[in-house]
């Protein structure tokens, strides 16, 4: 958490590009030349990925600190999607990029040690310990309680990565379950309690946690709302763009100093060529474009961005 804090106010991007590569997204010239690389229809998909991924990682690597991989959208495309996911995360790396894998990890014990060495940590095989995916941060569902936020939170401390726990979602049925009332608090706001609870031994000298929260922008008013009752928790924030959240809607994930949170924004990046009426050549600088303008909407309606003195 304290490295993704560290890009965006170097940056001053709070912002994360979200790689859901579906094949849709990506243009024809690419597909087409995969497809007639590869008789396997996986092998196909994932060479058109990764080409797609990388181009996006290069036009946008120098002014925005983070992509987020949807996990779901690789293992689309069986195990030669899953090397596409790894060898998009380790170019993202390798470029400076902070990377949170959106897979929503939700399970206990020995199960949640697996996810979480598998995407946060080391795995070892023999006396050898390699980093299986080698994330930054990982979300999770933290619905299960303790039990399966504990098992990931040693990791955190150990190899100095963070979580992200589904807080408020941002989809129209969040509201089913999140907006009951425990008493007279929400289960939304029950979580966010325990989200802070879970990273209080974590804090770093900018004040936030290891363990962070997804809130949407979806629901301004709640994420306003959490913001007051979670100071200690970033937030990593779905719903912008494509979902219909925009600049005023996120403005009260933030803090005084501009920290607090990060927006996230997938379609309206990674599809900016197609609003752009292309035939997608320049699908990449389409999506530089795109990223620009999100960075500078969000800033125009926040606080300057700046570190706090530790």
């Amino acid at each position: 958490m304290k490295k993704l804090i560290e890009k965006i106010a170097q940056m001053q991007a709070p912002i994360v590009v979200g790689l859901d590569s579906l094949l849709d997204y990506i243009p024809e010239y690419i597909k087409e030349k995969a497809i007639k690389e590869n008789p396997n229809p996986f092998d196909a998909a994932a060479q058109a990925i990764l080409e797609y991924n990388k181009a996006i990682i290069d036009a946008i690597c120098d002014v925005v600190p983070a992509i987020k991989p949807q996990a779901a959208y690789y293992e689309l495309y069986s195990w030669q999607g899953m090397k596409a996911l790894y060898e998009t995360v380790q170019y993202a790396k390798n470029k400076g990029m902070a990377v949170i894998m959106d897979g929503k990890r939700n399970d206990i014990g020995s199960t949640m040690q697996a996810y979480a060495a598998a995407h946060l940590g080391k795995t070892a095989v023999g006396s050898v310990e390699a980093e299986a995916f080698g994330s930054d941060c990982l979300t999770v569902n933290g619905y299960l309680g303790s039990d399966g936020i504990q098992p990931l939170l040693g990791i955190c401390s150990q190899e100095d990565k963070g979580i992200f726990v589904l807080v408020k979602t941002s989809n129209p049925s969040s509201g089913e379950l999140q907006d009951k009332k425990i008493v007279d608090k929400t289960i939304y706001e029950t979580m966010g309690a325990m989200c802070e609870g879970w990273g209080a031994q974590t804090a770093n000298h900018y004040g936030y946690s290891a363990v962070g929260a997804v809130v949407g922008a979806t629901y301004p008013d709640q994420l306003t709302e959490m913001r007051g009752k979670m100071p200690h928790t970033f937030f990593l924030v779905p719903g912008y763009g494509a979902q219909g959240g925009g600049a005023n809607d996120v403005k009260g994930a933030f803090d005084a100093n501009g920290l607090g949170a990060v927006i996230n924004n997938s379609r309206g990046i990674l599809t900016a060529w197609k609003k752009a009426g292309t035939d997608g050549r320049d699908f990449a600088q389409q999506a530089r474009k795109a990223a620009l303008a999100m960075k500078e909407d969000i800033c125009s309606v926040i606080p300057q961005i700046v570190l706090p003195k530790a």
